[in-house]
Formats: structure tokens, C-alpha cells, sequence
């Protein structure tokens, strides 16, 4: 019999892509209804939770004996759960390095830490790869993300450590390291328009990105992002996921809009 939880609820998305990705999905037996990566996890497993509520009842019938859930943010749910006497797992990962050894901690959960490894190594690698390109590039772009537009919230710690693995510089570098949303709210609208960035990069929570929007806010127009029409989308689930899908699509797709930003730059004589 295989070692670990056999039953596994995953509150969030990145748990169930994780265990897919390590063949070990036959373990999970309820999803949050947020999933699409795998699309197939949608098609196979039970829904059986938003982001910060679940049912409850429907959770506790598929007899769990692990709940795996991510963020401050599900504090309430993951109380409501450990008093129906179920074991629960509530990471809250905000670096790329947390990320990773949160991903090895789950690995180890289902004695899959092998295949773990390989599928991490291939990642750094691809990484490495990455940095050799941008380090000859003569400027890293400046790159605003804008997690929220109302507020405007800028990126959390992972995806600031993402834009710079990526060959960009994030504008509001600082604003990363802390780990609350509510931390990140640009208070002036016309900040992001002094920092002046090259490009930015939305991904709305899971709302469709409206970058006529953007154009309009006032005092926008003069911002070289908007100006030059470099207003880019990557999905929520592919970048606002702390887990595989964040350090493999969602850098590659930051790598892509910073590499061609660089190619339509001025060659120097």
C-alpha cells in the first residue's frame, strides 16, 4: 500500500496541479471549484470549495484524512474543518524559495520526492537558461504588475521574484516583500506613472484584464507602458498560484513579453 494520506482534499489549485504532475492524482478525492490546471481535474474530482468558504458537509462525507489549503486567508474554513476533527494543512508560501519547499514538504507527504526532484531540477535548469539570456541584454525592462485594480495592488513576493528571474525590474520591488494584500495597496493612482514603467503586467484575480481601462485612467496617458501599448495579460491561475504552474508558465510568459521588449529596443552603434 502506498505510504502517506490516501484521501486528500485540496482547497486550492496549486496542491491538486502538484500531486497531478507527480502521478500521484488517484490520492485526491475533492477539489476547489477555482481549478483549471489540470482541465482534467475538473471532469474527475468533486468541487467542493471557493477560495475562503467550502461545503462543509460535502467535505466531511468524502472522508478526508488530509486537507490541504493555502493562505491566512482560509483561516476561518481551515478552523471550521479541524473542528470536525480532520487533519489539516494550511501553508502559507510567499517566495519562490517557500514554494519550492512547500512542493518538496507535499512530495514527501505521498513519498513521491523522486519524481519531485526531477521536475524541480528541469525547472532550474530552465531558469538558468533564462538569466544566461537576459544577462547580456544592455537594459532590463521596468515592469509594473498590478495584482488588483480596484485597489490597485502590485505584485505579491513570488511574482516580483518571477519578473526579476525573468530579465525585468519590479517597479514597486518593495511593496513584494510584504506578504498582505492589503500591504500592497498603491495608494496614489499616479504612482505607478512616476515609477514609469516599460511595460505592465496585469492578472486581475481571476477577473478578465480591460486594458482600455488603464488607458484611461487619468494621468496614464504619458506612462511609456501605455504610451508605447505594451499592456500585457497572464492569467491568474497560470501566475497567482504558488505553486508549479507559477514558477514553469507564468515565468515563461513573463520571459516572453520582457524578450520582446528587449528585441524592439535601439542597437547601440
Amino acid at each position: 500500500m502506498k505510504r502517506g494520506p490516501q484521501r486528500i482534499v485540496c482547497l486550492t489549485e496549486e496542491t491538486t496541479e502538484w500531486l497531478y504532475l507527480l502521478g500521484e492524482d488517484a490520492r485526491i478525492v475533492g477539489i476547489s471549484g477555482y481549478t483549471v490546471r489540470p482541465r482534467r481535474a475538473r471532469a474527475e474530482k468533486p468541487r467542493i470549495a471557493s477560495f475562503l468558504d467550502g461545503r462543509i458537509d460535502r467535505i466531511a462525507a468524502l472522508e478526508p484524512d488530509l486537507v490541504v489549503g493555502f493562505s491566512d486567508l482560509q483561516a476561518d474554513l481551515a478552523s471550521r474543518l479541524i473542528a470536525l476533527g480532520l487533519n489539516v494543512l494550511v501553508t502559507n508560501q510567499r517566495s519562490v524559495a517557500e514554494i519550492l519547499a512547500t512542493m518538496r514538504m507535499v512530495a514527501a507527504l505521498v513519498d513521491a520526492q523522486d519524481r519531485a526532484e526531477a521536475w524541480i531540477a528541469d525547472c532550474v535548469a530552465r531558469w538558468k537558461e533564462i538569466a544566461a539570456i537576459t544577462a547580456v541584454w544592455p537594459k532590463r525592462p521596468q515592469v509594473y504588475f498590478e495584482e488588483w485594480d480596484d485597489p490597485m495592488i502590485s505584485a505579491i513576493r513570488w511574482v516580483s521574484e518571477l519578473i526579476a528571474m525573468a530579465g525585468g525590474e519590479d517597479v514597486f520591488a518593495e511593496l513584494g516583500l510584504k506578504s498582505l494584500g492589503r500591504d500592497r495597496i498603491i495608494v496614489d493612482p499616479l504612482e505607478p506613472v512616476r515609477r514609469a514603467p516599460d511595460l505592465m503586467v496585469a492578472s486581475w484575480c481571476g477577473k478578465k484584464f480591460r486594458p482600455e481601462r488603464v488607458v484611461a485612467r487619468a494621468g496614464w496617458a504619458e506612462m511609456s507602458a501605455v504610451r508605447d501599448g505594451r499592456l500585457h495579460e497572464i492569467k491568474s491561475c497560470d501566475i497567482l498560484q504558488p505553486g508549479p504552474a507559477a514558477l514553469s508558465d507564468g515565468l515563461e510568459q513573463l520571459h516572453r513579453c520582457f524578450a520582446d521588449w528587449a528585441e524592439a529596443q535601439p542597437r547601440s552603434a
